[in-house]
């Protein structure tokens, strides 16, 4: 299903797994709802569920725009002090401390993943972060490093090539392939970051 914008894709994909104020139920014989920047992709069984079925189910269900009652709350802990602090915050016409309290006190929602497992993009609802990617991309981005690039914030799982600009670093786990639910962050999810 082809959206508009990345915010209804997110309350498209919130009405349709339950993480909303409707409580929507996922039919048995889905087997994954995947958001994007501007789809969402549902994937079937046929023998359990018909396509019709599934096109009544993607039809029936709400936007959940109410981010209170919307997914789960997750906590990271940065340092901040990345290396492309000090430049953000002059790109951004701000102290490096507000740059910090801004990106503490905004709620960030997990949009969709991709890039890498355990790579979530996050959005925001305002544009007070907006900063270009770097012009030169790093070969070797550290694991943990949290960046920022155009309208998302995110935190790499693993140590990756990167042109985000890194404004500090966490020591969670992103990715974990042993746990049941290996992903830390899953699209839906209300995501805050606390300095330590």
């Amino acid at each position: 299903m082809e959206l508009p914008e990345l915010t209804a894709v997110v309350a498209y994909y919130r009405g349709l797994t339950g993480a909303g104020a409707s409580g929507l139920a996922v039919p048995p014989g889905i087997i994954d709802v995947v958001p994007a920047a501007r789809t969402v992709l549902v994937t079937f069984d046929p023998g359990t569920i018909r396509p019709s079925e599934v096109c009544d189910w993607l039809q029936s269900a709400e936007p959940a725009r109410d981010v209170v009652s919307s997914g789960r709350e997750v906590t990271i802990e940065v340092s901040y002090g990345g290396p492309d602090l000090t430049e953000t915050a002059q790109f951004l016409r701000m102290s490096e401390a507000d740059v910090v309290k801004l990106h503490t006190s905004s709620e960030w929602t997990a949009a969709f993943s991709g890039f890498a497992p355990g790579f979530v993009y996050l959005v925001t609802s305002h544009e007070r972060l907006r900063v270009p990617r770097r012009n030169t991309p790093r070969t070797a981005v550290p694991a943990g490093s949290v960046g920022l690039a155009g309208e998302f914030s995110g935190v790499y799982p693993r140590s990756s090539p990167g042109g985000w600009q890194l404004i500090g670093i966490t020591t969670a786990a992103l990715w974990d392939a042993s746990k049941a639910e290996p992903a830390l962050i899953r699209p839906g999810d209300l995501v805050r970051f606390v300095e330590v």
